[in-house]
């Protein structure tokens, strides 16, 4: 089941919109802001009973589950209400593009962790295994190559930073990142683990 931040749904403020409340999606795991919905009492029920996003279609007059036709539906992760009860913020995982254009975001330049959406496709190369991948032979290798690779390319980005320009060592840096997710990922854990570490910390 998802997780919610724990709130009284009757005590949401649903008279403000006439029963309905804003319901913006966002991506669980790269954090883009996805699209915005309306949910009222029974759409928010049917979301939290199956973990798939529901919303209330205003031109419809009915309940849809997002992907119901397309196939690209929301998995819910977690759901919670604004400080003034009446806006919804849900995060989820995608099953393909959100928007019916085919983008990826209702808002063609919502800005998203470029960090997690790597971490998306070292994931997808873990379970796919397709052949040929340098991710694959990589994680073929062993957790001890992969470890000596970001020793490697941690030496490679730090004498650019004291040889090269700005462009190496951004180059360096992006592959040391790189690196590093194929680790965490050889090792069970993602850069989500790593962000709430983070989170961890800055709260401390």
């Amino acid at each position: 089941m998802a997780d919610t931040i724990p709130f009284d749904t009757a005590a949401l403020a649903w008279d403000k919109q006439d029963g309905l409340l804003p319901a913006i999606v966002q991506d669980a795991d790269t954090l883009r802001v996805l699209m915005l919905g309306y949910m009222d009492r029974d759409a928010l029920a049917a979301t939290l009973a199956s973990d798939r996003v529901t919303f209330f279609s205003r031109s419809r007059q009915r309940l849809w589950t997002k992907g119901e036709s397309s196939g690209h539906g929301l998995a819910l992760v977690a759901i919670e209400a604004d400080c003034d009860a009446d806006t919804l913020l849900v995060r989820a995982r995608p099953a393909g593009p959100t928007c019916h254009t085919g983008a990826v975001s209702c808002f063609l330049t919502a800005p998203a962790d470029s960090v997690a959406a790597l971490d998306g496709v070292v994931a997808r190369r873990v379970a796919d295994a397709p052949e040929g991948s340098y991710t694959r032979r990589l994680l073929d290798a062993g957790i001890a190559r992969i470890a000596q690779k970001v020793g490697e390319e941690g030496v490679e980005t730090a004498l650019a930073a004291v040889t090269a320009d700005d462009a190496a060592l951004r180059g360096e840096a992006a592959d040391l990142v790189y690196h590093l997710l194929v680790l965490l990922r050889a090792r069970g854990l993602a850069w989500d683990d790593v962000r709430a570490e983070l989170a961890r910390r800055a709260a401390g």
